[in-house]
């Protein structure tokens, strides 16, 4: 590979990238082949296809999803609020790019709209045609793609959305707005009286500052505020927190969860609230 990416190396006859997770721990992914490699207006944009995850996005060297267990991810950030809200018919999508959430929203038959603002239209581009497996090729009807700046987007709107679900990258580059106060008080306003929200709020391990800021923006602005957690291999350590912001809903439905999907399913729905010692005490 003559222009071989910035982001992989060479090492003993082997592609692999390497991804700078912090000071002291680098995670390296053997890699079969690139799928596609550009840089895009706003970040480096990569299609992999790595031996043990299958193919990922790769922004600026940093995984964000694979095929081998992006659906975890994208099922807990999006059917835990939409099984919590009683009835929701208008979604938001911030970020999203892998189209995964939107996926799974599209499969609630009562959500008649779903607004998917991604500021980067080449990840969308890339991710339906070669990550199938998280994307599925999305091309429902009520998906609505706007290639917009999520922030400047939530500002416009007011008492609009029954849930928004913020799908963001790490707190770097186009994403780091996304983790701040102003951010989380547009949400605010951009739902209904009875609306809420998700976010996904970083490693409880080795992202705790990042995730306490998160929450204590949110229990400003909500009166019901909740973290929940999944087990997403991809993710540095595995252990990965959301956390959800509602103006009046927080039970979860009698009926029991019956979507068709991977990862989630009653069991997981009930018990995602329930946190290990050391977050419960927080």
């Amino acid at each position: 590979m003559n222009d071989m990416p910035k982001f992989l190396q060479r090492i003993n006859q082997d592609l692999w990238l390497v991804e700078d997770e912090r000071e002291n721990m680098k995670i390296s992914y053997r890699i079969k082949d690139v799928i596609f490699s550009a840089q895009s207006e706003f970040q480096h944009v990569m299609i992999l296809d790595s031996y043990d995850f299958g193919r990922m996005l790769v922004l600026d060297g940093v995984v964000q999803t694979t095929s081998l267990d992006g659906h975890i991810y994208n099922e807990m950030i999006t059917h835990i609020p939409l099984s919590i809200h009683p009835n929701p018919e208008r979604v938001l999508i911030i970020g999203g790019g892998d189209c995964g959430a939107a996926r799974e929203a599209a499969k609630y038959d009562g959500v008649k709209h779903i607004d998917m603002v991604e500021i980067d239209e080449m990840v969308v581009k890339v991710c339906k045609e070669h990550l199938p497996a998280v994307s599925g090729n999305l091309a429902d009807p009520r998906v609505h793609f706007i290639y917009a700046d999520g922030m400047e987007h939530v500002k416009e709107m007011k008492n609009h959305y029954d849930v928004i679900i913020v799908d963001s990258s790490d707190p770097i580059g186009p994403a780091k707005q996304l983790f701040e106060y102003d951010f989380y008080r547009n949400i605010h306003d951009a739902l209904k009286e009875d609306g809420l929200m998700v976010c996904q709020s970083q490693s409880p391990l080795f992202h705790r500052e990042i995730m306490e800021q998160t929450v204590k923006h949110i229990k400003q602005l909500f009166p019901i505020h909740k973290i929940y957690t999944a087990t997403v291999p991809t993710y540095p350590g595995g252990f990965w927190s959301f956390t959800l912001g509602s103006k009046k809903h927080q039970a979860l439905p009698e009926e029991p969860f019956n979507k068709k999907t991977k990862y989630v399913n009653d069991a997981i729905l009930r018990t995602c609230f329930e946190l290990p010692e050391f977050l419960r005490t927080k």
